[in-house]
């Protein structure tokens, strides 16, 4: 569960997030929607610790992070299809950060077969499409096996045959228990997969409710963002 309080993001003298009070649940795919540029990455990275906010605390787990410092050991996150050494190979990344994090290596193996990566593992990543990337990116996420799970993205890139593969991924992590949240545009699919939605706006909540309160009878998830965000004029 990630639970936060009273939190602000500035950038100079730009407040970019303004947050009061936000719990992710365990056992739900949360999708984090919004326009660009109102602060969905940031707040990922906020949770991760790899930005400091100006006020407020967030918890994952029952565990403060504190920026700068360890990620809790129980969040898995997968950020940037871009942070990677274009001359590793995908086992050769999935094994640094194994040893790094002082996890089983055995794990390597596991994660490549479960993100369909284990006939390529060995390919420099140069080499790989945006959605091969995705896909190393959160075998990463899972090398701790994690009880929470943030992917900012996930779905860029990736054909319709992972997109399905991704849907079910989200949704045996949620079945297992975990806390998942997720930032995407696809509304399709959140409509399909989503739990619970968190739509943001300006850096500000504006809604955060199950699927079903958030999505009036008959109605349409796209409906209802454009109607909460403003964005359809």
């Amino acid at each position: 569960m990630i639970d936060i309080r009273d939190l602000t993001v500035r950038f100079a003298d730009t407040t970019v997030l303004d947050i009061p009070a936000l719990t992710v649940p365990d056992a739900a795919v949360t999708y984090l929607l919004g326009l660009n540029g109102t602060g969905k990455s940031t707040l990922l990275r906020c949770v991760c610790g790899i930005i400091g906010p100006a006020t407020g605390t967030i918890q994952v787990d029952g565990v403060p992070v504190r920026a700068g410092r360890a990620t809790p050991a129980g969040l898995g996150m997968h950020l940037d299809y871009r942070a990677f050494d274009p001359r590793h190979t995908a086992r050769r990344h999935l094994r640094w950060i194994t040893r790094s994090c002082g996890l089983p290596a055995g794990r390597v193996a596991e994660v490549l077969d479960a993100t369909g990566l284990a006939d390529v593992a060995d390919q420099r990543l140069a080499q790989f499409s945006l959605g091969m990337l995705q896909r190393v990116g959160i075998a990463a996420a899972l090398l701790s096996r994690p009880r929470t799970v943030l992917l900012d993205e996930p779905l860029n890139g990736l054909d319709i045959a992972g997109i399905h593969w991704m849907r079910g991924l989200l949704r045996e992590l949620a079945d297992a228990g975990s806390c998942v949240l997720v930032t995407s545009h696809l509304l399709d699919e959140a409509e399909r997969n989503a739990d619970r939605v968190v739509v943001l706006g300006a850096g500000r909540v504006l809604a955060d409710a199950p699927l079903p309160e958030f999505v009036p009878a008959g109605d349409r998830l796209e409906d209802a963002y454009l109607r909460i965000t403003g964005a359809a004029a």
